[in-house]
């Protein structure tokens, strides 16, 4: 049976999320009490989430395990309307994990273990060569969700291959720790990046006041597009000289991770739906807004 034509490929990372949240602050070393989850969770599967419930149909392109958490992952993935008949998977990679603490004034610590899709390398992308989705000749022209969990060496060979030259490509850090590795997507002609401010601040090497600045600092580096959230003061989005700001409403945080990955989705789902700039901005930071209250962001 012929698996159905993607709306958005999601490249990245796909594992399973272990939250452990207080209502309370917290500083370190404090010992609360709280709630702990495990969900589906990754930047490229966070961003993915948010496109089916705009209505997308998203195919990953990722490496799961073929352990027992691998298979329960993949059938959580099929089960929101997601493509998996893409996804690497192999018996000598367990299925990666990611472990975080969040308080009341937010994250307080993550661990990020995706060193299965790191080992995986250039193996994910296979389906853009052998003519599953597109060959080097016949490129993929849709959109692409890329986030920074891959490894430098492969997101250098993704700024030069051809098989991504005619893609709308979409990318962002999978954390300020791994922000740099995005420099080689820098100036790609395709790409529109999503930062917060400290990663950009890390991209360019100077510490920004406000995300309009970085925007700015960044797009005058070399970046065709690119826009920088700020928690809960004000985005900003740069493109040809250009500069948008756009405030998000207060809200009282419930979650923390994965809100720069709706961010993103919504973006993406605002242009696709062929708004004008400032209105996909205003969207974006409204969506996220909503997902940080603990509400649906669509």
């Amino acid at each position: 049976m012929t698996a159905p034509a993607p709306h958005i490929l999601c490249i990245g990372s796909v594992l399973w999320d272990l939250i452990g949240r207080c209502d309370d602050a917290m500083q370190h070393g404090a010992d609360k009490p709280g709630r702990i989850t495990r969900l589906p969770g990754g930047v490229a599967m966070n961003i993915a989430i948010t496109m089916v419930r705009f209505g997308f149909t998203p195919a990953l392109l990722t490496a799961i395990g073929r352990d027992a958490e691998g298979d329960e992952l993949m059938a959580a993935c099929a089960a929101m309307g997601m493509i998996t008949d893409h996804v690497y998977r192999d018996h000598g990679l367990p299925t990666d994990r990611y472990m975080a603490v969040e308080g009341a004034n937010g994250l307080i610590a993550a661990i990020a273990d995706a060193h299965s899709l790191e080992a995986a390398g250039g193996r994910i992308l296979a389906p853009l060569t052998d003519g599953s989705l597109g060959t080097a000749q016949a490129p993929y022209r849709g959109l692409v969700a890329l986030d920074g969990n891959l490894t430098v060496a492969l997101l250098e060979d993704i700024a030069a291959d051809p098989a991504f030259a005619a893609a709308d490509l979409r990318v962002a850090p999978a954390s300020p720790g791994k922000a740099e590795r995005l420099r080689p997507l820098l100036s790609h002609p395709g790409a529109t990046l999503y930062v917060n401010l400290e990663e950009a601040g890390l991209l360019h090497g100077t510490a920004f006041d406000t995300a309009a600045e970085a925007a700015r600092a960044l797009s005058d580096h070399g970046a065709r597009r690119v826009l920088v959230t700020d928690g809960s003061r004000a985005a900003a989005k740069a493109c040809g000289g250009q500069v948008l700001t756009a405030a998000p409403p207060p809200v009282r945080a419930a979650r923390i991770t994965g809100a720069g990955d709706t961010f993103m989705a919504a973006h993406i789902s605002a242009e696709t739906a062929q708004a004008d700039p400032q209105t996909a901005l205003d969207r974006a930071v409204q969506a996220a807004a909503a997902y940080v209250s603990g509400k649906d962001p669509t």
